[in-house]
């Protein structure tokens, strides 16, 4: 029984679907948002049971250790980006993890996975990222602040606690059911569909290119970490394992929608070359690869979403 805070999220849903198929079973934790997916529906109390649950409330977690028993657990709970002012954001992001630092030390959980990100890599200019470049200590923004403090604060809990945990750095994920549309690629997908133009966040240029991981894919990664018996290191990247251009991606959903209007200037304006995750260690350690290429991965979501209008 593996318990996933965040779980009936976007990234938490698809990795419960992985690890059903697996043969696990899974609670997953929600704290506001109600989601139940045509993919999960048939699983809910029979191998997949839902929680209401505050991450920052410890008794309320440990509660479920009793009701379930609980021999993995995987901390893909955040808060809003922006949701909080500067000392909330800081009270939820270091009380959730102490809490399920403590819960799965207490439950004495088989394995711990904690989410990073691919932000952790900010200000390398060179790719691929592999995981074992120094970072640097000075973050741009929020989500790579508070990832880098959670892989350096539950490896030093995990090294005086016994804990055998795994830091999972994300790379760039879209697909079925995100809300909260974060990267141009799921608002291009989403305004192709939808027949409008695409509500951008600032001019998009056609070379500008990022490590984009459709979210079925990043779900599997997931579950291979957490289930395999033994792994051989602490961090391991989940990503596409290449750099996909915003030309690239209009260019797939002009094959799937060819009248679609994606509006994007010509050149590169980020100063970053092979800007991916390599993708050695998970491939070596689990057998990881993306099943999905660009093409299967945008036919995937516009059917979804045509099925399933967000």
């Amino acid at each position: 029984m593996i318990l996933i805070t965040g779980g009936m999220g976007f990234i938490g849903l698809h990795t419960a679907r992985s690890l059903i198929d697996m043969g696990e079973q899974v609670v997953l934790t929600q704290y506001r948002v109600a989601r139940e997916p045509d993919f999960t529906r048939a699983e809910i109390g029979t191998n997949a049971f839902v929680e209401q649950l505050d991450v920052t409330d410890a008794e309320a977690l440990l509660t479920l250790g009793t009701k379930y028993k609980v021999d993995g657990l995987i901390h893909l709970a955040t808060p809003g980006l922006g949701a909080l002012d500067a000392a909330g954001d800081f009270r939820v992001n270091m009380s959730s993890l102490l809490n399920v630092l403590e819960a799965a030390r207490t439950w004495e959980v088989k394995r711990l996975g904690i989410a990073s990100s691919v932000t952790v890599y900010g200000g390398i200019q060179n790719g691929p990222f592999t995981e074992d470049m120094p970072l640097r200590t000075t973050p741009a923004n929020a989500v790579e602040a508070y990832k880098k403090a959670y892989e350096v604060l539950s490896t030093h809990y995990a090294q005086r606690a016994n804990l055998d945990i795994v830091l999972l750095r994300i790379a760039g994920i879209w697909g079925p059911l995100y809300h909260s549309m974060g990267n141009n690629i799921s608002r291009l997908v989403h305004a192709a569909v939808k027949g409008v133009e695409p509500e951008l966040r600032g001019d998009i240029y056609e070379g500008d290119a990022q490590d984009y991981c459709y979210v079925k894919d990043c779900g599997r990664g997931i579950a291979l970490l957490q289930s395999a018996p033994q792994l051989n290191y602490l961090t391991y990247n989940i990503g596409g394992g290449r750099a996909t251009t915003n030309g690239e991606i209009a260019e797939a959903i002009r094959r799937q929608i060819p009248n679609a209007s994606l509006p994007m200037k010509p050149g590169v304006t980020l100063d970053r070359h092979r800007p991916y995750m390599d993708l050695a260690r998970i491939k070596q350690d689990v057998g990881y690869e993306p099943v999905f290429s660009l093409d299967a991965a945008i036919a995937d979501y516009v059917a979804w979403l045509k099925e399933n209008p967000e």
